[in-house]
């Protein structure tokens, strides 16, 4: 007969798999000061596994009911910050894809940007969306050193998502969003294999992963501004 956890014990140990994000951030982080670009972003795509799988997890443990000393929504907050936005960032000024002074203004846009839309009690709408762009710039990012276009069209995208932060557009969230989550979700995941291959290949510019990511990031930055223009059927 197998023994079952306590649910406080399953409600920590949901939180001390949020926090192992912040050991894959360090990890990360380290290796962006080494200019390891690929070793960088396996790191950031473990850390992204782990959210994707942590809020599920946290949900069906009721953490909030058996594990309340801890706050798993700061937690995840802090985490989220360094390994979607501060870390990034970071690559993205270092890396030399922006020259000179418009590598200054993508890092000063990302992480003020990302600090204020963070701190934001609206990010989220009725149906578990996000409100405006979610700041996932590690997403961008990566893609960005995948396909390496010009610095100008980098310097829009920045620019573009910034501001879309504080618009009433909607984005997905994959896991949480009902409507097309059946779609979604294996979308999200296929992303997740995309961005690990481009990373483990060193982003050769053969690679099929590059245009993995590209398709599956123009679903997943546009498919929650289509669920605002296509309404939704309404159940019999």
């Amino acid at each position: 007969m197998t023994s079952r956890l306590k649910p406080e014990t399953s409600a920590l140990c949901v939180h001390l798999l949020t926090a192992t994000g912040a050991v894959f951030a360090m990890l990360a982080m380290l290796a962006a000061v080494q200019e390891n670009w690929s070793l960088m972003f396996l790191w950031l795509v473990v850390a992204f596994a782990v959210d994707g799988v942590d809020g599920p997890l946290a949900r069906k443990y009721d953490v909030k009911t058996f594990a309340p000393r801890f706050d798993g929504v700061l937690l995840d907050l802090i985490i989220d910050y360094l390994t979607y936005v501060f870390i990034p960032a970071f690559a993205l000024f270092q890396s030399g894809l922006l020259p000179g002074w418009t590598g200054w203004v993508a890092i000063i846009l990302i992480t003020f940007s990302s600090a204020m839309y963070f701190a934001d009690n609206r990010m989220k709408t009725e149906d578990n969306s996000f409100q405006g762009f979610p700041g996932c710039w590690n997403m961008l990012v990566l893609v960005l050193f995948a396909i390496k276009p010009d610095f100008w069209v980098i310097l829009t995208l920045v620019a573009a998502l910034a501001l879309a932060m504080f618009l009433p557009l909607k984005f997905i969230h994959p896991v949480r969003t009902a409507r097309w989550r059946m779609l979604s979700l294996p979308i999200a995941l296929a992303w997740t294999v995309f961005a690990g291959w481009a990373a483990w290949v060193d982003f050769h510019p053969q690679s099929w992963a590059h245009w993995g990511l590209v398709v599956t990031s123009v679903y997943l930055l546009f498919a929650g501004i289509a669920q605002q223009v296509i309404p939704a059927r309404k159940a019999a």
